[in-house]
């Protein structure tokens, strides 16, 4: 494929934007490659600038359910933006959409709009120490909330270990409160709660870990989670900014039948824009200014556009339940394929799937934690990203990451992407 456009775009940027990307997820870096420069999309397909087009498995990171440029979504929008593109005060559409989110998410009684996921953690957290009035969090390695400084953590030589930062810029006092345990692992928690039985406001999680690959929790993970956070009187925080209302309607809550005290979510309930949420029982949002005292503010919260947008998008997964079986359905459809190509090729690689998240893994060991990801192949995926990259098929430049599939993609796309994988994971076994 010819990328020049892209090149010569990448170059200028360089000079005005750090390393040309305003996320780093997009740099490419990782696959040895420029950024991609997109013009536009539609359904199932992304074209780039440079004219080529890919079947998208990126959706914007998870928020184009419906594929690209919906009816739905776009068919009115200049009417909507004729109105006015923010105010700065409330409208009609907060108020719906925030009974949509609570309707739609176990033990959710109240949600304050917000303008991205870090943000939605970040004032989660707040608010579960100003609840509590405790201090300590208990975080998971391998699962990201944002980049906010208590967060940018990773662990020590062990569970009662304190974090050091990830990043420059983070003081150490910043994650000194924030303690790091082993995903899927029970009774590192048990351990850091019997150590701190007073000080543990709140355990965040990504009950399907979607930064490390997709690695799902165990079912009795979460229960014992639950169960430890309810003796010790913490808060349990589910992080959906991937999983809500992707995963299911209701999340991962829905999906495995938990509820947790409060609940972030992303730009999936803003059908792309920029937004993010968060919310749980009453109790404890009645905290937050101007009912109570936990401060946490955004000019642009709640912003009309996204607001109707979001409402238009939950209003019709609400009323289409079946598009989340369809959705399963291909990702099981796309993770049996795979498994057949690698077990015909004697590959002993891991692929995962919930829902319509996916990802293949570049080791023979099986996943549940961070340390089992970290056995991956980069050298492999990168082979693997390339082969499909140049037959137009778009994956996250990243083996850390998640395939998200979307009601856009057809069958027809999907045998098209296996033959495709079946010419990769031929070169991948010729390393």
């Amino acid at each position: 494929m010819n990328h020049q456009k892209s090149e010569a775009l990448f170059a200028k940027a360089c000079r005005y934007i750090p390393g040309g990307v305003n996320s780093p997820v997009r740099a490419f870096a990782n696959v040895k490659e420029i950024p991609l420069f997109v013009d536009h999309a539609d359904g199932a397909y992304l074209y780039d600038v440079d004219g080529n087009a890919y079947l998208d498995f990126i959706c914007s990171w998870g928020p184009m359910i419906l594929g690209h440029n919906h009816p739905l979504l776009v068919n009115g929008m200049e009417e909507v933006m004729r109105k006015g593109i923010s105010y700065g005060l409330c409208t009609p559409d907060e108020e719906h959409l925030a009974k949509l989110i609570c309707d739609a998410y176990r033990g959710m009684d109240m949600v304050r709009m917000v303008n991205s996921g870090t943000e939605a953690t970040m004032s989660a957290i707040r608010v579960a120490r100003g609840y509590t009035k405790r201090n300590k969090i208990i975080k998971f390695e391998g699962c990201y909330h944002g980049h906010s400084d208590c967060l940018l953590v990773k662990s020590g030589s062990g569970a009662l270990t304190f974090g050091t930062p990830t990043s420059p810029g983070v003081p150490e006092d910043m994650v000194k409160h924030t303690l790091v345990c082993r995903y899927n692992d029970l009774a590192s928690v048990k351990e850091v709660m019997e150590q701190y039985p007073d000080d543990i406001a709140a355990v965040i999680i990504e009950p399907v870990a979607g930064n490390m690959g997709v690695v799902g929790a165990n079912a009795s993970f979460l229960k014992g989670l639950r169960a430890l956070c309810d003796e010790y009187h913490s808060v349990l925080i589910f992080d959906e900014v991937i999983t809500g209302f992707r995963l299911a309607y209701g999340g991962a809550a829905q999906y495995y039948g938990i509820t947790p005290d409060m609940a972030c979510f992303g730009k999936i309930i803003g059908a792309g824009l920029p937004v993010g949420a968060y919310g749980g029982k009453k109790e404890i949002m009645s905290c937050v200014s101007p009912c109570g005292p936990i401060y946490q503010a955004g000019t642009l919260s709640g912003n009309p556009l996204a607001m109707h947008l979001g409402t238009l998008l939950l209003d019709y997964l609400k009323t289409h339940p079946h598009l989340y079986t369809e959705l399963a359905d291909k990702g099981h459809y796309l993770k049996t394929g795979i498994e057949k190509l690698l077990q015909e090729k004697g590959l002993p690689f891991q692929v995962h799937q919930c829902g319509s998240l996916l990802t293949l893994f570049f080791t023979d060991t099986a996943i549940s934690s961070y340390d089992e990801v970290k056995t991956c192949s980069q050298d492999m995926f990168t082979t693997y990203f390339h082969t499909l990259y140049e037959e137009g098929i778009l994956l996250a430049p990243s083996p850390y990451e998640a395939m998200f599939l979307s009601d856009a993609h057809t069958k027809e796309q999907l045998d098209y992407v296996l033959d495709k994988i079946a010419l990769a994971l031929d070169k991948v076994k010729r390393l």
